[in-house]
């Protein structure tokens, strides 16, 4: 599934979604056997506020960035619980939280 405001198609194994992305998601996680991944500052900010995310996966690369969209946006307050990190290849950092509570 594709959540965009902006997009009119997607690829191939690709479905776009015009509606209400948090139930979408709900629907989604009822049905699914297994993880849910997704990504996005804004889908995972309405997401966090909603409720429906069970872990934060946050990927620590090995560059400098100059701007960009923050992906915990102001006004979205969590307080999250550490489950772990893992070393990946080429210097990467896994970490991984729980919403706390």
């Amino acid at each position: 599934m594709v959540f965009s405001t902006t997009l009119r198609q997607v690829g191939l194994n690709a479905r776009l979604m015009d509606g209400d992305a948090e139930d979408a998601v709900r629907s989604l996680k009822a049905q699914a056997d297994g993880l849910v991944i997704l990504g996005g500052a804004d889908l995972a900010a309405s997401l966090a506020r909603a409720g429906l995310i069970d872990e934060y996966r946050l990927y620590m690369h090995p560059v400098v960035l100059g701007g960009g969209k923050p992906y915990f946006q102001s006004g979205l307050s969590l307080a999250l619980t550490p489950l772990g990190t893992q070393s990946l290849p080429q210097g990467v950092t896994l970490l991984r939280y729980a919403p706390a509570g």
